[in-house]
């Protein structure tokens, strides 16, 4: 038998990685995209629009401040956080394996 080399862990660690990576991305995008009034017209900015309001479902609107720009960092910045956060801790997880 011949020892373990980890490659396939330390692929998967990488996917999981790069995965949480795009997910905060399309958030941050949004949040960008918000903050320097794109166009909602545009079918980009509608599908990083929707995208990113579905990936934040759990946390947007989680914060009631007066203005909507800073419930969209907020609540959006939250979700980018989060998934940065386990996504990075999982793949550091799944990589020691």
């Amino acid at each position: 038998m011949s020892p373990r080399t980890g490659t396939g862990s330390s692929t998967a660690a990488r996917v999981i990685a790069v995965v949480a990576d795009i997910m905060a991305f399309i958030i941050i995008l949004w949040i960008l995209m918000y903050l320097l009034d794109a166009n909602r017209g545009n079918d980009l900015v509608q599908w990083v629009q929707d995208s990113a309001r579905w990936l934040a479902g759990w946390s947007y609107d989680l914060f009631t401040f007066d203005e909507a720009w800073a419930r969209v960092v907020t609540g959006y910045g939250l979700a980018a956080v989060v998934y940065l956060f386990i996504g990075h801790a999982v793949a550091g997880r799944v990589r020691r394996f």
